[in-house]
């Protein structure tokens, strides 16, 4: 313990400037990491890898263990050659979400027409949102971003049709041939319904105190980790309409509350005042930061 202390002394006393900036640096690295991997099944196994290591380390420094520390000094290069296919589907989220970082609203430039055209399919939306939510059927609607959907829109029936709410109350009639799975909208369109979507590999719902997320809202939450787009879902158990993005999701909104979302999310800056935009995007944000449980 003694030489221990003394080597904990003598690192210290060796510092400067450069050994300071050096250490933030790898701070900054697997803080990175861990943000990256957060509100992930990786999260747990991570933070388990890293308190074995943690106590194998302490342990062959305290012990005179020539055997078993070899052992460690052997396995632990394949260890962390290992990290990157155990963490894979998070490690390609994590890149793709650096990816998209500081893209911003360069495709919300729109003409007039265009603006026009997506406040009219938002207010589609949300009328076929409400009306489902009160005959509690259940939902899930997928709008398109800047990432391309098209490997989705080629697992469901093509449709190619404008955004009305009597349309989607009939694609979401229980019981008929495309009121399972999602539908996709870009450029104010119905692409496809029916589309199969990824799931959800993270914990949040699994975390929940209620158990009337099922497949839908795994989907909802899966979509807004693969690509940017918004997914809109409503519960078939409670009518609960729920809207998902960057892996977050909100629960229990009102038809005026998912509009203002879906505005912040697609109307240009530019054509709305810079305050009330930024106020109705702070509040969207808040919202994310105190989930609705």
């Amino acid at each position: 313990m003694a030489d221990l202390l003394s080597e904990i002394i003598f690192i210290f006393q060796r510092l400067n400037w450069l050994s300071i900036i050096d250490l933030a640096l790898v701070t900054l690295v697997f803080f990175t990491i861990l943000m990256v991997l957060r509100d992930t099944q990786a999260n747990v196994l991570m933070r388990g890898v890293v308190l074995v290591v943690i106590f194998l380390v302490v342990l062959t420094s305290l012990v005179n263990l020539p055997a078993f520390s070899w052992l460690i000094s052997t396995t632990l290069p394949a260890l962390l050659l290992a990290i990157p296919v155990i963490f894979a589907p998070e490690i390609r989220r994590g890149l793709e979400r650096l990816g998209r970082a500081g893209y911003g609203n360069l495709f919300n430039r729109r003409d007039a027409a265009s603006i026009l055209a997506m406040q009219q399919t938002i207010k589609a939306i949300v009328t076929a949102c409400a009306r489902l939510s009160a005959r509690q059927h259940g939902a899930l609607i997928i709008l398109q971003r800047a990432d391309s959907l098209q490997e989705y829109v080629q697992t469901g029936v093509q449709l190619n049709a404008s955004v009305t709410p009597e349309l989607l109350l009939q694609i979401f009639y229980p019981n008929t041939p495309l009121h399972d799975d999602a539908v996709i909208i870009a450029e104010n369109r119905i692409i496809a319904a029916a589309c199969v979507m990824p799931l959800s590999s993270s914990g949040i719902l699994n975390r929940s105190p209620e158990r009337q997320m099922g497949l839908r809202h795994r989907a909802a939450l899966g979509s807004s980790e693969a690509s940017d787009a918004i997914s809109v879902v409503v519960s078939e158990q409670t009518g609960a309409i729920s809207i998902a993005h960057s892996g977050r999701m909100i629960r229990r909104l009102d038809t005026e509350r998912l509009e203002n979302i879906l505005l912040a999310f697609f109307q240009p800056a530019e054509n709305d005042s810079s305050a009330h935009l930024g106020s109705r995007i702070a509040r969207w944000l808040e919202s994310f930061r105190r989930p609705e449980d």
